[in-house]
């Protein structure tokens, strides 16, 4: 197979039996508020396809800055309402129209240091209004496994059940995200779901773009957090939208990423194969890293529809067909959660 753009989005973007059926059961529209970073655009023309596919009648409507003529035209060209808006703007939330569902992607991370003020403004306090806006809405809340503390590399991963330790501003900021809707699940019996992802694989950006770039340009990997998991996108995606079905004013929390524990010295070694290059180590390894289990996932969903394997393989075929990047590290290897 060869990669092209047109070919990736849509892999990214065909739903599953399983959300073509859930689709039917989510009631009304749904609005993405966030939707043109890495994983909005994808994710709303895969709600809008499932909703085709399941024979319903349902407005996606993202809400974004658009500054990327790609995403617009995307989602123009697959019939997803577009909303030109930034949040943080006075009076920018009660311009939006009402939804019944709302996919909450919106979010900073890199630039935090020095920025801290403008990173929790977007974290915790657009989420305080967010909550109030939609206080009647089911909504699906975007976070991060870095809340969850380094645990041991054979540990399995922190289930949802573990208490929460974040590490830097920017996780702080995370964890003020989820409070803020907690609030309004406790207050005014909103209905919450909180979705706790470590990492998405899109081939254009993730942990396998970033190991295969630095392969490719002779940057020496850092073996400081020995492994990590990663997610195919449109797995992720799907796990997403489906998760609006378990929203609850108990707040649901889901850890969402592959079944794997991967290493990024093993990863690399086969990028590094199917790329034709040696990869260069730098750093000690230690016995901890950023590790999540998704068995409660697994359990309501099934599994991952792509093995580890199989995304590896993918990564390095996108990246010698000459596809692009977004430009967006995850900084994966991060452990003082300075971004």
């Amino acid at each position: 197979m060869r990669w092209s753009e047109e070919k990736l989005n849509q892999m990214l973007t065909t739903p599953s039996q399983r959300l073509i059926e859930d689709m039917r059961r989510i009631e009304g529209d749904i609005l993405v508020l966030g939707a043109g970073g890495k994983m909005g655009p994808t994710l709303c023309v895969l709600a809008k396809n499932a909703a085709r596919a399941a024979g319903v009648e349902k407005r996606v409507i993202a809400v974004s800055r658009f500054s990327d003529p790609l995403v617009v035209e995307l989602l123009k060209n697959n019939q997803v309402e577009m909303v030109s808006a930034d949040l943080l703007e006075r009076g920018a939330l009660e311009k939006l129209p009402d939804a019944p569902n709302v996919v909450y992607m919106a979010g900073k991370k890199f630039g935090t240091e020095g920025n801290e003020w403008s990173t929790w403004a977007m974290n915790t306090w657009l989420p305080s209004r967010v909550a109030e806006r939609y206080r009647d809405a089911r909504i699906v809340v975007f976070s991060s496994g870095n809340l969850y503390p380094k645990v041991p590399v054979r540990s399995g991963g922190c289930t949802e059940q573990t208490p929460v330790e974040p590490v830097g501003e920017y996780c702080m900021s995370c964890l003020g995200r989820e409070r803020m809707f907690e609030y309004a699940a406790r207050t005014y019996g909103t209905k919450v779901a909180v979705y706790r992802l470590n990492y998405a694989v899109d081939l254009r950006y993730g942990v396998l773009y970033d190991i295969a770039h630095n392969i490719l340009e002779g940057t020496p990997i850092s073996v400081a957090t020995p492994s990590f998991n990663c997610i195919w996108q449109g797995d992720a995606n799907e796990a997403a939208l489906r998760l609006l079905l378990h929203a609850s004013s108990d707040v649901f929390r889901l850890n969402v990423t592959g079944p794997e524990t991967a290493g990024v010295r093993e990863t690399a070694r086969q990028l590094g194969a199917l790329l034709q290059r040696e990869p260069v180590f730098c750093g000690e390894e230690t016995d901890t890293a950023y590790l999540s289990n998704a068995g409660r996932m697994f359990h309501l969903m099934g599994y991952p529809s792509v093995p580890l394997e199989t995304l590896i393989e993918w990564q390095a075929q996108w990246i010698l067909d000459g596809g692009r990047a977004l430009g967006k590290p995850t900084h994966f290897e991060e452990r003082k959660g300075s971004y």
